[in-house]
């Protein structure tokens, strides 16, 4: 079975940085592309960012772009988000996916806030 399993949230002043990680079992890992979202309170789930299967092309959303970093260890099977210049508006719920042939998988999520 699929598993998503996110770490790293926590609470930091604004301009500071976090780093988030995704470990994934269940799955031959390096096939899959993996990406990263977030939902703040009252908000839809959006897109932040995305991996290639072996980490040779990336995607952000302008929100983010030039101040996050995707990355990828695939002998770790795992997916890390690394978060610079934190804002306030970046406070959210955040989650890693996966989309598999038969199915979309989600962590738990993990939650970071920012203050101003």
């Amino acid at each position: 079975q699929v598993q998503l399993v996110e770490s790293g949230g926590g609470s930091v002043q604004a301009g500071g940085s976090l780093r988030l990680s995704c470990a994934a079992s269940g799955l031959t890992f390096s096939s899959y592309a993996m990406g990263w979202f977030r939902q703040a309170p009252g908000k839809e789930r959006d897109f932040v960012a995305a991996i290639s299967w072996l980490g040779g092309t990336t995607y952000y959303s302008d929100s983010v772009k030039g101040r996050f970093t995707i990355s990828r260890d695939n002998a770790k099977n795992s997916v890390g988000l690394q978060m610079n210049n934190l804002k306030p508006d970046d406070t959210a719920v955040y989650y890693c996916r996966i989309d598999v042939v038969g199915g979309t998988y989600w962590g738990q999520g993990t939650q970071v806030t920012v203050s101003s």
